[in-house]
């Protein structure tokens, strides 16, 4: 199989492997693999040794920043105390040098005690301990071989947990759903022990030896969780449920944070206590050998064993899953379920998971559940979207200056406090922050801390022309100090003025300002819109959007911009808008509505097509030469839906990177990635009441985005609303003659 390795970075030691309970539920003991039974009791100290040489080897060699190493059985505790530190002495000495050592121990708490705590105290191995629920839940499976309860003695082992000096220790509860019990009782059972997270285990079964269903319902055991989501949900999740903040990430775009869900590649292998390297434990649920590699410790790398072609294939994302769960909506959150739940006698594990229709509805559930709650809320409002993008330019602000930590020295420091002061007095900075130009400013900025190349005035002097227009904007009566270097000297939002090059200073008078140059001499600008003398404004256009062809951050489309348009050019450009405006107005007019109030700042570019750069929202790049009046306002309507687009993915994640994952698209031949076809289906939509030949190639990609695995919540709701907007466009059915 292509493609690099994927190191292991958690590994499964076992350092028992029998156990003092008789789960009849166990995949160990109980099903089809029962190698256990030919395998030393302990593991022998040479089976450490070389497990904490293979460890350390395979951290140096892939520059692992951590590794995981999870004790288990059996019961681990079996192995004694003695045995258990002579693990966590190898291991630490081993891998210290080379990696962070995250030391766990999964237990049925049976033989806890203070001896085992101390030990584990003193190389924080953090504690897991098993526990099904309330006592008639427990007692269902995890008996003792003479039919005791276990129960008591779990309690007792999590209260002793529990104790101040163990309780940083503690990870946690896990536990094997069983729908024969009540999931509300079994929730609030383990949730009245306070565990720091509680993990839900779907019972291992295969094709071969399905789950029990007792009530035959094909999702009974989405329903049992459901149950307990709702919940967990409706009381404010008071605790961490793995499962749930799992299927919640993948929904939202993010990663799935447990090996049961989502299309993460696997990155566990597992020690037996003879040394034996073998695939994740959960394969003997399968059949008699399924976990095997045929490697050891002694003699083979973990390299070998990441090799293995059982390994390989669970590194496959999607193209790893059976066909039919390729075409599933939510295979990214499902993943097609725990490899182990796929396997089928005949076709291996080239199936859905046996528990496919639960895990299709309990996605679907929890999706709909909160869906309302967890998009953004920019997807649906245009003035969260605007909020939300100002938000993201202070916050670019704020971390240029920590990323400056006191390296910005004296006249950085000087235009904080009085960027401080002007914001105390007037809504200056504000204005000034909300330029779109602004953003560019700042990502220049950081680029340049990152890549230790200094930018054309340094930062602080960056900043204080920001701080300086902002003044200026407000009227606040204080003297801002700028470096430069040029003959000409740029206040975002308001023009170019010339002076003399080296430092000035700028101080608001009334409707302008004075600027006082090296040696005294001064200009004085007493009308911002008025070109004059040393002057150039920033021209205003239609609905007081601003042409801005002066600013010297707006060269950042994927086309030149121009120079300076004379006068001439200026106001037929101008004119030109104007009856863009008015012909999208008589068209479309709650799009025309909303793009007049977002489009603040167009910048004249060469080419042909509209286009929007690494800018805040609301910058568009128009082209000088766009063809008729017609032509024209469908340029601007273009760039409006691609410069709201990208605003929206700023502020929030409408789809999931997951690979290369092709969908047809409706507009040419080639397939093309779910970010294409989004932004076709959403530029298309937008442009069907204004345009012929839109609608169909909009409603069949919204037919495949509906269906698309990768979109999050956000994306699902855009989609539906751009689904709303077509179909309006339609009931209007209004085509303007052509101008």
């Amino acid at each position: 199989m292509n493609g690099p390795l994927v190191p292991f970075r958690e590994i499964v030691l076992k350092v028992h492997s029998r156990c003092d309970l008789a789960c009849d539920h166990c995949y160990i003991y109980e099903h089809a693999d029962q190698s256990w039974r030919t395998r030393p009791k302990a593991i022998s100290d040479q089976a450490i040794s070389w497990t904490a040489l293979r460890l350390a080897e395979h951290a140096k060699t892939h520059a692992l920043p951590s590794v995981s190493v999870i004790l288990h059985g059996g019961e681990p505790l079996l192995a004694g105390p003695a045995r258990l530190r002579r693990v966590c002495e190898e291991l630490t000495a081993a891998l210290a040098p080379v990696t962070d050592l995250d030391l766990r121990i999964h237990t049925n708490g049976l033989q806890l005690s203070p001896r085992y705590l101390d030990l584990f105290d003193e190389y924080g191995v953090k504690v897991g301990i098993s526990l099904d629920g309330d006592r008639t839940a427990n007692d269902r499976h995890r008996r003792f071989a003479d039919g005791r309860s276990s129960h008591p003695l779990v309690l007792k082992a999590v209260e002793l947990l529990h104790q101040e000096r163990y309780r940083h220790l503690d990870l946690g509860l896990l536990c094997t759903i069983d729908v024969a019990n009540d999931p509300l009782a079994v929730y609030d059972a383990l949730l009245a022990l306070a565990p720091p997270r509680i993990d839900f285990l779907l019972p291992h079964a295969t094709w071969e030896e399905p789950p029990p269903r007792p009530d035959g319902s094909p999702t009974a055991y989405a329903e049992w969780i459901l149950a307990v989501f709702d919940r967990w949900n409706d009381r404010g999740r008071p605790v961490p449920v793995r499962l749930f903040e799992s299927v919640l990430s993948t929904l939202n775009g993010g990663p799935s944070l447990t090996e049961s869900l989502g299309l993460a590649p696997t990155d566990l292998v597992v020690v037996e206590t003879d040394g034996t390297l073998e695939q994740v434990d959960s394969l003997k649920s399968a059949y008699e050998g399924a976990a095997a590699t045929g490697f050891d410790v002694f003699r083979h790398s973990l390299d070998d064993v990441a090799a293995h072609p059982g390994v390989r294939v669970r590194q496959l994302g999607l193209a790893g899953v059976a066909e039919s769960c390729r075409r599933c909506p939510v295979v990214r959150s499902c993943g097609g379920g725990l490899y182990t739940h796929r396997y089928r006698a005949g076709s291996g594990f080239a199936n859905p998971s046996v528990y496919c229709a639960d895990l299709e509805a309990l996605v679907r559930g929890v999706e709909d559940r909160t869906a309302s709650a967890t998009a953004a809320p920019a997807v649906a409002d245009p003035g969260a979207l605007v909020a939300e993008q100002h938000d993201l330019t202070r916050v670019l602000l704020a971390e240029l200056h920590s990323e400056l930590d006191g390296r910005g020295g004296e006249p950085w420091a000087e235009a904080w406090e009085l960027a401080g002061t002007v914001e105390r007095h007037s809504d200056g900075l504000d204005e000034v922050l909300a330029h779109p130009y602004t953003r560019t400013w700042l990502l220049d900025c950081l680029d340049a801390l990152r890549t230790g190349r200094p930018g054309a005035a340094g930062p602080a002097g960056e900043l204080a022309r920001y701080v300086a227009a902002a003044a200026v904007r407000g009227r606040v009566d204080v003297p801002v100090r700028v470096a430069h270097r040029g003959g000409a000297l740029h206040l975002p939002t308001l023009g170019t003025v010339e002076t003399a090059a080296g430092p000035v200073e700028v101080r608001a008078t009334g409707d302008g300002f004075l600027l006082r140059a090296a040696g005294g001499t001064e200009r004085r600008v007493g009308r911002l819109d008025e070109e004059s003398a040393g002057w150039r404004p920033v021209r205003r256009v239609a609905h007081g959007a601003a042409l801005d062809d002066l600013d010297p951050h707006r060269d950042r489309f994927a086309v030149p911009a121009t120079g300076r348009l004379a006068p001439g050019e200026a106001a037929e450009w101008s004119g030109r808008l104007d009856r863009a405006w008015a012909l999208l107005g008589d068209a479309v007019p709650e799009q025309a509505g909303e793009a007049a109030g977002s489009l603040t700042t167009l910048t004249p570019v060469t080419g042909t097509e509209p286009v929007v750069g690494r800018h805040g929202y609301g910058a568009l790049g128009l082209p000088v030469a766009a063809g008729g009046d017609r032509e024209f306002a469908a340029a601007l309507l273009r760039g409006f839906r691609r410069a709201k687009l990208r605003a929206l993915l700023d502020v929030t994640d409408l789809y999931a990177l997951d690979g290369a994952w092709q969908h047809p698209a409706p507009w040419q031949e080639t397939p093309v990635p779910v970010s294409a076809l989004l932004a076709g289906a959403y530029e298309r939509a937008g442009l069907s009441a204004y345009e012929e030949g839109h609608a169909d190639h909009a409603e069949k990609a919204l037919d495949l985005l509906e269906n698309a695995a990768e979109l999050t919540v956000s994306g699902k709701l855009l989609v539906a609303g751009v689904r709303k907007e077509l179909c309006r466009s339609r009931d209007r059915s209004v085509t303007p003659s052509r101008g």
